[in-house]
């Protein structure tokens, strides 16, 4: 769907379910009843039996401490901060991850006319399309958006995976490190920390880009086995040139020597529960919850990555988690 689709989709949805719907008011806090919750708001207090929190996954960007040791002179700022490459001082631009944001902004910014550096850690790599079809066609079609949270081995990494390196063109084109780099864009290894006014870079560049290369590659294998067992329609099994390491990927850069002006810190979001006073938050932020149920009586989550699916952070994906959860609240309130 492009934008004006899903718009229309949204504004439809809103008129059919009539909603009694509060526009305009932030919730301010929530504290716990004794049977029930009650929801602070600037507009008042709202009290209820059950609670939902569906508020996501990105509300707050993650920059890491080594920010800190950045001079004076650069400018830095997050995606939330970023707007167009007009609003960024003339100069080289260090963009430090390369999950979607990260590749998005660095194609953007270079095609602006400034120098790109792009700070690359864990990511995942994959096409815009595959085999005739979009790679989220085949990611629903194939069945892996349904793997439940319940059969996934390594839960809490499944829900701390970078985005796949995506972008939605009118040309459904690929935006990977291989097609930066042809652009123009310079690749260098994790930022590890800023040291006497230096960037310092990790080494294992050609480590992350064989990982991510692997785990490319199995997935598209599991495209290909469900594509040969259901004889589904599709073009040719294709695989993709690894991703090219530069030859001699810089290790440092000074950052006082004006090559670089602006960080752009693409180092992904988190959720923020600081008006949250019931005690369901753990040490790093995370709400503890079991597949959306809340560890508190009649509290739950949607929109979460990987809440009962690997798909429950699309708008299509909440719907079958929506259904679990108002099943389980509804047994509770019976």
């Amino acid at each position: 769907m492009a934008m004006p689709e899903v718009i229309e989709f949204i504004a439809q949805y809103a008129t059919e379910i009539d909603a009694p719907v509060r526009t305009k008011t932030a919730a301010v806090s929530v504290e716990r009843l004794d049977d029930g919750y009650r929801v602070m708001t600037d507009g008042g207090a709202i009290e209820c039996r059950r609670l939902v929190i569906a508020t996501g996954a990105c509300n707050v960007p993650v920059v890491p401490r080594v920010r800190d040791g950045l001079p004076s002179s650069l400018s830095s700022m997050t995606p939330f901060d970023y707007r167009n490459p007009d609003d960024l001082p003339d100069g080289g631009v260090l963009v430090v991850g390369a999950s979607a944001t990260g590749v998005q902004l660095a194609d953007e910014i270079h095609r602006s006319g400034r120098p790109v550096v792009l700070s690359v850690g864990e990511h995942v790599r994959l096409p815009r399309t595959y085999r005739g079809h979009d790679v989220l066609w085949w990611m629903d079609a194939s069945g892996v958006w349904n793997e439940r949270y319940d059969q996934i081995d390594d839960l809490t990494r499944a829900r701390s995976l970078p985005s796949p390196q995506l972008v939605g063109t009118p040309e459904h084109s690929t935006l990977d490190l291989n097609v930066l780099q042809d652009n123009g864009v310079e690749l260098v290894g994790r930022l590890s920390t800023v040291r006497d006014g230096r960037a310092l870079f990790s080494g294992g560049l050609r480590n992350q880009f064989a990982l991510a290369d692997l785990k490319m590659n199995r997935l598209l294998g599991t495209f290909d086995e469900w594509a040969e067992a259901t004889a589904v329609e599709a073009s040719p099994v294709e695989r993709f040139d690894p991703t090219r390491a530069p030859k001699s990927p810089r290790l440092s850069l000074d950052l006082g020597s004006g090559e670089i002006r602006t960080v752009v810190w693409a180092t992904g979001f988190r959720p923020d529960y600081s008006w949250l006073d019931v005690d369901v938050v753990d040490r790093k932020g995370r709400l503890e919850h079991d597949g959306g149920v809340v560890a508190s009586p009649g509290m739950y989550v949607i929109g979460l990555p990987v809440l009962r699916r690997r798909k429950s952070t699309f708008i299509h994906g909440a719907e079958d988690d929506a259904r679990e959860i108002v099943d389980h609240l509804a047994r509770s309130l019976s």
